[in-house]
């Protein structure tokens, strides 16, 4: 086999490291010299062992990713963004699907990524101090989206200035009864982003509640879970309100799709009766004409796996965490507020 590994760097014409690090994907090697390897390799019918490789560098070629959710639209993006960037240096992804409180528990318990992983990925959970020192206890790279950790990077967004932005969208439009469809205490699994986009929403409306000499109606906020399941049921709710909101905001499109539906059953129009405004920038959002805050989804994933690239590489990188920006996306969702 080292005969072999020879006849590939003679062929491509290079050195027997250079096809090593190519072959394994390693980061540093040019993309025209990697072509050349690979096309030799192909020509010699080499393919390098998995197994050896990882014994020879200490390296898997595997980067473990944390994922509170696996089977919903905004982990799935992230997931696809950072697989893009991994791809193409050659690492694979391994994925632990958490899905509920005893599924997190089981995992820190058994940590079954030790071992196994060059680096850690953690998507929108909050660690507790005893998870994020296991996890640092592996000694490899950690990086988080949309949570910021002592002794890890970070990838995220704005999460309280997005959804203030949205709320001075809908109080510009002349709105005043504005409901807020999110999540309240207990939050599953921790999660903050729900509490960020509470925390905006309440600022905003109860400012225009002050400015109107008015209390504000604690039964405008209501949870949805985020899913459209919960958006409907929210929805539902609130029209069973003594006094109807005119404008809903979403604390993501998910929600505001169930909204949505649950107007149009009781005959209600968008945004003539009530304006809605999401936030995500979902796939349906364009189709199903949602106004929306969007955010770069897929682009918080490529940023995560490029930041986990310049740590396996060794390179310096800033260790501020890497803010990204959004935009509301105004469509046929949102309007003047009606007279009544």
């Amino acid at each position: 086999m080292p005969e072999k590994l020879d006849d590939v760097a003679r062929l491509a014409g290079v050195s027997a490291a250079t096809v090593s690090r190519a072959l394994r994907g390693v980061p540093g090697v040019a993309d025209r010299t990697r072509s050349r390897v690979l096309a030799a390799a192909a020509e010699l019918g080499y393919a390098i062992s998995p197994a050896a490789s990882s014994l020879a560098t200490g390296r898997t070629g595997t980067v473990g990713v944390i994922v509170p959710y696996v089977d919903r639209w905004y982990f799935s993006r992230i997931i696809s963004g950072v697989e893009r960037v991994l791809r193409d240096a050659g690492i694979s992804l391994l994925l632990y699907n958490l899905g509920d409180n005893p599924g997190r528990a089981r995992f820190f318990a058994g940590l079954p990524l030790r071992r196994r992983v060059d680096a850690v990925l953690v998507l929108s959970l909050p660690l507790t101090e005893v998870e994020r020192e296991l996890l640092l206890g592996l000694d490899a790279p950690l990086v988080t989206i949309g949570t910021e950790e002592l002794g890890a990077d970070s990838v995220g967004i704005d999460d309280h200035g997005a959804a203030a932005t949205a709320m001075r969208h809908l109080v510009q439009l002349g709105h005043r009864e504005i409901a807020f469809i999110g999540e309240r205490d207990p939050i599953p699994l921790g999660f903050t982003t729900p509490l960020r986009r509470l925390a905006a929403y309440r600022e905003v409306y109860h400012q225009v509640c002050r400015e109107d000499g008015r209390e504000p109606e604690a039964a405008f906020e209501t949870a949805g879970g985020f899913t459209v399941a919960g958006g409907e049921r929210a929805m539902s709710g609130l029209l069973g309100l003594p006094r109807r909101p005119t404008a809903v905001f979403a604390a993501s499109d998910e929600m505001a799709f169930g909204a949505l539906r649950t107007l149009r059953r009781a005959g209600l129009r968008v945004p003539e009766d009530v304006s809605v405004l999401g936030f995500d920038n979902h796939d349906l959002a364009d189709l199903l004409e949602l106004s929306t805050v969007a955010q770069p989804v897929a682009e918080l994933g490529e940023r995560a796996g490029r930041l986990l690239l310049a740590r396996l590489s060794g390179g310096k990188i800033a260790t501020s965490p890497a803010i990204l920006g959004t935009r509301l996306v105004l469509r046929g969702s949102t309007a003047p507020r009606s007279p009544r």
